[in-house]
């Protein structure tokens, strides 16, 4: 059970890592990488508690993604600006659910192969939500990580004169130099 800046500066980091892709709009990543969190969290431990029981419910499926890519590949041309925004957008969501490790719930994250219902949990009212966020050590660690990170790509590439309004404007980050390995 993790905020928002594990997912956003976990997902960034490994998305400019793992991809290297320079064109990449990291504001669509971060938004999908906090997706999930954004629809279940409401819908789940706060409207809906007495329906679900759960606080992972339909953001945290794999038909979630799977159903968004599927979505942009019909819906969008090939190479527009709206199809790298909802593969971004859905990389960032498949990102949140590895690091969410949403496979150790496979009655959640395969919904809905085996049944509509979700799977109850306990603790899944927004009250104990809140209280894990603030008491559980794990939380604070991926929250200091997700944080560190975002600080160092501000320091290092944001800080400049004009670096924050090119950002804002077209998403992207520079890239650092390859270096050879011999």
């Amino acid at each position: 059970m993790t905020v928002f800046l594990w997912h956003i500066g976990a997902t960034v980091a490994l998305g400019r890592y793992v991809f290297r892709d320079a064109a990449m709009d990291l504001r669509w990543l971060a938004a999908g990488s906090i997706l999930p969190d954004v629809i279940d969290k409401p819908i789940a431990s706060i409207l809906f508690n007495d329906t679900f029981h759960a606080h992972r419910v339909y953001g945290h499926t794999l038909a979630f993604p799977v159903l968004g890519l599927v979505a942009a590949l019909v819906f969008t041309r090939r190479g527009s600006r709206i199809r790298k925004a909802a593969f971004a957008v859905v990389l960032g969501v498949f990102m949140h659910l590895v690091l969410d490790g949403a496979w150790t719930s496979p009655d959640a994250f395969l919904w809905p192969l085996f049944g509509w219902a979700f799977p109850t949990s306990s603790g899944s009212d927004f009250a104990t939500l809140v209280r894990t966020m603030v008491t559980d050590p794990l939380v604070w660690v991926g929250e200091g990580f997700g944080a560190a990170y975002l600080i160092y790509l501000w320091r290092r590439h944001l800080n400049a004169p004009g670096a924050l309004r090119r950002f804002l404007r077209d998403g992207r980050i520079p890239m650092p130099a390859r270096t050879s390995g011999a």
